[in-house]
């Protein structure tokens, strides 16, 4: 049985599920809808959404589009990297980092307009119904959830087509064919400043390379420049400040490495990952800007942060990334981590110098005022400070126990 609900706020993009969401819960519901379109720089206009929502009958005081872009990368992105954090080895998060935003921001404008409701387009077969609706009950715990994909029988990119047409849905025209009638659907695909996921039609084979026109954002590396570009990353407290001496905002340096990532290749991951829900999907990824500020922050890490801050961090991550690729972001033990990674990034600040050369990022210079690397220790020529005699008995002392062990057991 439907639960009733007034008044409900809608993640919006304005695309062809959404678009269909927002009438099946306007006939289904009966309820007054709220669309919400976030810009997390996807690199799609999003006014038109507004166009639309006002085309199927969304008062405009009922239409909320928010441009948060620099809180996204600021208040998510970068906490996410001071912690160096990538699901099962590859999958640098780029769709799970977004959703607890749109996911607050929609319990924000529900609170706003007096909503008892927040519906999303997530399959119930994926991780993203998740990361949404641990979002809302952690912000609001008595918020009603709809999630039309696991209520309504519309179970295919066709049906969806079909239902579109009949209740005179616009669809876009990469949606139909030359007859008007709807074909079969593109990849599907998420997009942010972070990156752009690709997944469907044949990606389902994992055994099948994807096709070079599907890449949207990159140059594919064999077509990238033959000469290899340079830039410098100042980071200041674990974040990225300044590139090539030019200090930007954290939306802006993202940005900007995603320019130049795609002119070099860099970023494109091919992923069969372990979802929450208990399956395995093969998902394609861009992540141009990501992939570099990866390298570039491990890179300021290694010259800054003392040795066992840094194996404590790394044994961190995996559990970090898991609960951020689970929709956890929200939870105490996400935050409890989060302090701890942040108190390590105190003093991690200095600049990485980068070459960037055809789908490759290399490390080639470091440097920081605050750098616990000192020649006169790890020198290979003489030095004063340092009595190699010492390490007889460190190593004697570290031995002990397999001694003792080794002399019991003979």
């Amino acid at each position: 049985m439907k639960k009733e609900v007034k008044k409900v706020v809608l993640a919006y993009s304005g695309g062809l599920d959404t678009s269909i969401i927002l009438k099946w819960l306007q006939d289904v519901y009966n309820a007054e809808v709220v669309t919400f379109t976030a810009d997390l720089g996807q690199g799609e206009e999003v006014e038109p959404a507004r166009v639309k929502a006002l085309a199927m009958g969304i008062k405009p005081e009922n239409i909320f589009i928010l441009d948060i872009k620099e809180e996204f990368v600021r208040d998510y992105v970068f906490p996410m990297f001071r912690a160096n954090a990538i699901y099962e080895g590859e999958y640098l998060l780029g769709t799970s980092i977004a959703r607890p935003l749109i996911a607050k921001k929609q319990i924000e404008i529900a609170k706003k307009v007096g909503a008892d409701a927040v519906s999303h387009g997530a399959t119930g077969k994926g991780n993203d119904q998740v990361r949404f609706e641990l979002g809302y009950l952690a912000l609001s715990p008595d918020i009603t959830v709809i999630a039309p994909w696991r209520e309504w029988d519309l179970n295919s990119r066709e049906s969806l087509l079909a239902y579109a047409k009949e209740h005179n849905i616009e669809i876009s025209q990469k949606h139909i064919d030359e007859n008007g009638n709807p074909k079969v659907s593109p990849y599907s695909m998420d997009a942010n400043l972070l990156h752009i996921s690709y997944e469907g039609l044949h990606l389902e084979n994992p055994n099948a390379e994807p096709e070079e026109s599907m890449w949207l954002w990159t140059t594919s590396p064999e077509n990238a420049p033959d000469t290899p570009e340079y830039i410098t990353i100042e980071y200041k407290n674990g974040d990225p400040i300044a590139i090539n001496g030019k200090t930007m905002s954290p939306a802006t340096i993202l940005e900007t490495l995603n320019t130049y990532g795609n002119k070099h290749g860099i970023g494109r991951a091919d992923i069969v990952e372990n979802r929450y829900v208990g399956m395995k999907s093969r998902g394609c990824y861009e992540t141009p800007g990501g992939t570099i500020m990866l390298k570039a922050h491990r890179a300021i890490e290694s010259i800054t942060l003392d040795r066992e801050a840094a194996h404590a961090k790394d044994e961190l991550m995996p559990k970090y990334a898991k609960l951020i690729y689970q929709g956890y972001w929200f939870s105490p033990e996400r935050e409890m981590l989060q302090a701890a990674i942040d108190k390590t990034q105190e003093h991690v600040e200095g600049s990485v110098r980068l070459k960037l050369y055809k789908g490759n990022v290399s490390v080639v210079g470091r440097e920081s005022k605050k750098t616990l690397f000192n020649p006169e220790y790890c020198t290979f020529e003489k030095d004063e400070v340092y009595n190699q005699k010492d390490a007889a008995g460190f190593i004697k002392l570290n031995a002990l126990r397999f001694i003792i062990a080794g002399k019991a057991r003979k």
